[in-house]
């Protein structure tokens, strides 16, 4: 067991940040907004954490005190939220492929400003940031609790008031707006609160892979993280957790496989480097056959059905 958690560790970890990373997709998408935001406010968070570890909170030796993870982990939420608030006021006025451009382009506009700012190192990035366990595994005590946590508030989320306002806009925006449901607001809220998972989910991680530059977050990541939403579930938070857990272990599965061996020597090639258009068949092809995604609401229903009618029987013969 020791082994296996040592190889697969950092496997594993990655896993639940990228469920984390589907999450904060799905906020936006609960109001009916492609927002492909997410990977901007995750390398804000990313770099947040690894300028304060390494030029605020610098240590000389040993572990980093797990205090200072929680803090760089609420200063990313604060900076996320705020820019967040800031970007999705003026761009949630768009709508769909407009929308999606628009929160590309914010993600692109944050990506060069990391390749020429001095304080987040440049092009090379900012290296070394200290490690607050000792093995890769250790990093699930901090992102599965979070990732449990979110998933236990996005499913309270959906059956209170403001879950039911996200439902209506994204079915009806013009029909939400006429029962007295503020839609700007209830978008701009939506937004923000993937905003602020994303930028904590990037704190974690940049401590994870101690190095952090320009090539995190970028619109490659968009296509991951929105690979993951549609395909695993769009009307429930349990698809993008499947889909995001999923999607982030198949490039690996796909390298496994080409190493295998027994494979022509371009199929080989492109189950490595071809992972982006892998996703991108999958997209279209979930769109067309998998509209809502292979998580739907209707099939929680139908388990619960079908759970029903199997104790029915023994019900009546107790």
């Amino acid at each position: 067991m020791t082994e296996f958690f040592t190889t697969y560790g950092p496997l594993i970890v990655s896993m639940v940040l990228g469920a984390l990373l589907g999450l904060s997709l799905y906020l936006p998408l609960m109001t009916g907004q492609l927002s492909l935001a997410s990977p901007g406010f995750y390398a804000l968070g990313g770099y947040i954490a690894a300028i304060l570890s390494t030029k605020v909170f610098p240590t000389q030796s040993g572990l980093f005190p797990i205090p200072l993870l929680l803090l760089e982990m609420l200063s990313a939420a604060v900076f996320s939220g705020i820019l967040g608030i800031l970007v999705g006021i003026p761009a949630l006025r768009l709508r769909g492929i407009y929308l999606a451009l628009a929160t590309i382009a914010f993600v692109e506009v944050l990506r060069v400003l990391s390749l020429n700012l001095e304080i987040t190192g440049g092009a090379v990035g900012i290296f070394g940031i200290p490690q607050p366990f000792s093995t890769p595994i250790e990093y699930l005590w901090i992102a599965l609790p979070l990732l449990l946590i979110s998933m236990v508030l996005l499913y309270r989320l959906e059956g209170i008031r403001v879950g039911r306002a996200f439902t209506a806009i994204r079915e009806d925006e013009l029909a939400a707006g006429a029962m007295g449901i503020n839609p700007t607001y209830y978008k701009v809220l939506a937004f923000t609160l993937g905003a602020i998972l994303a930028g904590v989910v990037g704190a974690i991680s940049a401590h994870f892979l101690n190095t952090w530059n320009a090539r995190q977050g970028t619109f490659d990541a968009s296509i991951i993280y929105l690979t993951s939403v549609l395909i695993g579930g769009n009307r429930t938070f349990v698809g993008p957790v499947l889909g995001g857990m999923i999607f982030t272990a198949l490039p690996e599965i796909l390298r496994a496989i080409a190493d295998a061996g027994g494979l022509p020597n371009w199929l080989a090639a492109f189950l490595r480097d071809g992972r982006l258009i892998i996703f991108g068949l999958l997209i279209v092809l979930g769109t067309i056959f998998f509209p809502q995604g292979l998580v739907t609401p209707d099939l929680f229903k139908k388990l619960r059905r079908r759970q029903i009618e199997e104790d029915a029987p023994d019900a009546l013969t107790r």
